[in-house]
């Protein structure tokens, strides 16, 4: 019994938050997404009211939370989910409703009974915010005339005025694509999550794999390898040039220092030398260059079927995939994105990386992957990503041949 408890513990720590790790805040159900790291001195605005995040550190991923008017001032009380009574009440309120209508209401601002100077008297009392709105419900002339949904609706717009709610969620690929997404989605790539999980499928990303990737979405497309890869293997985020690319939303992933020493930074010099890389290159260069004056003899033109793309899944449309024939905190003692060691650099030279994925929305995907190709497996898969068809249907001919 005890071995049990044992082997427990570990996965309901996982679940449980602690000073230092990050967070995603949904707060009012996805009107405004923050990333925040929680400290107990850490504080988050919400209207105008700063809110302490202490009370979230050692909550459950998944707490909802409320701003209530308490003594020191606003703070986020945990808030409790509803029961089978209260949705019964729900149902039956909206059975009756179904015989109200909205025809008879005038909307001339005279309703409501209760003013801003006796809800200020309310919070200085310390009056929390659900009892505000159930005040201006009970005060409130035309409520109990509305329909089910307009009182709903009306029970909403008070409560994300007077009691802002607070869901507190695991940041991991998704959440963390899916916020990206919705308030800087230039920072990404535009890169949506259906692309990034489709991305993720064609590398042929799995445990025990070498990925390479060429990431220029803030580190998105690393953390979300690394997550899956689960601590073996290893991901490259290399680069074209001296140059690195910034990966800070991997830091938002909370991953273990075991995760963390699997993600390393090795530049196109690092992996292989500059005289094979640009042997291999020349190679592949004059060999489709041949290949460009065979077909061209045969058609002058390429299929959408040779292309390997298709418009109907909606999704493929901006991601080539093709085969190259050849919960713990973060440990302060190792950083993430470390150069790759001399070891690993060599049992890349000489095996190759096992696939490779490019999200580069700023290079030309046929000069990235003119270099890269050589440093692949034989029989490795890659995907490349765009945000736009035309930029990879310029470039995939020559990738093909």
């Amino acid at each position: 019994m005890s071995q049990n408890n044992v082997q427990l513990d570990p996965i309901r720590k996982a679940q449980l938050t602690w000073e230092g790790c990050s967070v995603l805040l949904d707060i009012n159900d996805g009107d405004r997404l923050v990333f925040a790291r929680l400290t107990s001195g850490s504080t988050l605005k919400i209207g105008n009211k700063n809110c302490s995040l202490q009370p979230l550190i050692g909550c459950p991923f998944g707490s909802l939370f409320q701003v209530d008017n308490g003594k020191e001032g606003p703070n986020l009380s945990r808030v409790i989910p509803s029961t089978e009574d209260d949705v019964q009440e729900k149902e039956d309120a909206q059975i009756s409703g179904e015989f109200r209508d909205n025809r008879a209401i005038v909307d001339d601002n005279k309703a409501q009974s209760l003013s801003g100077e006796d809800i200020d008297e309310m919070r200085r009392q310390g009056a929390t915010g659900e009892e505000i709105v159930e005040a201006l419900i009970a005060n409130s002339a035309t409520f109990e005339k509305k329909t089910s949904f307009s009182q709903e609706k009306y029970k909403l717009k008070k409560q994300k005025k007077y009691a802002p709610k607070v869901l507190l969620r695991r940041p991991f690929a998704r959440s963390i694509c899916e916020a990206y997404f919705k308030k800087n989605p230039a920072r990404i790539g535009f890169l949506r999550v259906d692309m990034l999980s489709l991305l993720l499928s064609m590398g042929n990303v799995a445990a025990n794999s070498d990925v390479l990737v060429v990431d220029m979405a803030g580190g998105l497309l690393t953390g979300a390898v690394a997550e899956r890869l689960g601590g073996t293997g290893y991901v490259c985020n290399t680069c074209i040039g001296d140059s690195p690319y910034p990966m800070d939303i991997v830091r938002i992933f909370n991953f273990s220092n075991e995760i963390c020493k699997r993600i390393v930074r090795a530049s196109v010099n690092d992996v292989t030398s500059q005289s094979e890389t640009s042997e291999q290159s020349d190679q592949l260069e004059s060999a489709c260059n041949m290949e460009i004056q065979s077909n061209e003899q045969k058609s002058s033109s390429v299929s959408m079927e040779d292309i390997s793309l298709s418009s109907e899944n909606g999704v493929s449309d901006l991601i080539l995939e093709a085969n190259h024939s050849p919960v713990n905190k973060i440990s302060k003692s190792h950083k993430v994105g470390e150069k790759a060691s001399q070891e690993t650099l060599k049992l890349w030279k000489e095996n190759g990386f096992s696939s490779m994925i490019v999200v580069a929305p700023e290079l030309d995907p046929w000069s990235v992957v003119k270099d890269l190709l050589p440093l692949l497996s034989y029989s490795a898969p890659f995907a490349i990503y765009h945000q736009y068809l035309q930029v990879v249907v310029s470039n995939v001919t020559l990738i093909i041949r």
